[in-house]
């Protein structure tokens, strides 16, 4: 049904939940490195997470707000922290609600379904952010973001981009793009994706993607990989 993220530290309740919140059929994964949080989230593209305050390394909120730069995917909190302090610190940092540990897991599961009906009742959300060489392509809301920069690519950018995400590591066929930037690409002028790929490595550039996207001699353009001449 959905993609699952937990975040926290006490492996006994993480696998507890994990193991609950499969069985309704959800697809759910914990977190194991407390260093790397966002990274898993990339990896994973959870339409959830579940995370706690007390963390290793960097705790509950601080990763609320990297998520929030990429994503604007619900986000729980788990913590016996349970003063009006932490839970309106909490909502103040993005967080859709909060369970005070400890907790019934059918209150959980309750919990869990109501926030992702209301996150998802209305929207077809299976992916919110792809990923490829540490820079991240946020589909919500058409921005790139790499090394803390963060910028807004133009309806074109971003539509070359996805479809290159879509193949990452593989070369993507010119006639490829153009059909999906203009829907017939008969009528459309082959220099007008020229211009537009140019454009777009401009912006790249601008983020310190250098070479981001390779040109392949005869069949198109990858992301990745070596370049042709």
């Amino acid at each position: 049904m959905y993609r699952i993220l937990i975040v926290e530290d006490d492996s006994t309740i993480a696998e507890t939940v994990r193991r609950h919140l499969a069985k309704w059929g959800n697809e759910v994964e914990c977190v194991t490195d407390f260093a790397g949080v966002l990274e898993h989230f990339v990896r994973f593209s959870p339409q959830l997470v579940l995370v706690d305050i007390g963390l290793p390394f960097y705790n509950g909120y601080y990763w609320c707000d990297q998520i929030r730069k990429l994503s604007q995917v619900p986000i729980i909190f788990l913590s016996s922290a349970s003063d009006n302090m932490n839970i309106v610190m909490a909502m103040n940092m993005g967080g859709d609600d909060f369970i005070s540990k400890p907790f019934d897991l059918e209150v959980l599961q309750a919990k869990v379904q109501a926030v992702l009906r209301r996150a998802y009742a209305f929207q077809n959300s299976k992916v919110s952010v792809m990923e490829c060489g540490g820079a991240v392509l946020n589909l919500s809301d058409m921005s790139l973001t790499y090394s803390g920069r963060r910028l807004e690519l133009s309806r074109n950018e971003f539509r070359i981009l996805q479809l290159l995400y879509e193949h990452a590591g593989q070369p993507v066929r010119r006639e490829s793009i153009m059909k999906r930037l203009w829907d017939d690409e008969c009528f459309v002028d082959d220099n007008t994706l020229t211009v537009n790929m140019n454009r777009l490595r401009r912006t790249l550039r601008e983020l310190g993607l250098e070479d981001f996207i390779r040109t392949k001699k005869g069949v198109g353009y990858q992301l990745g990989g070596r370049q042709d001449g």
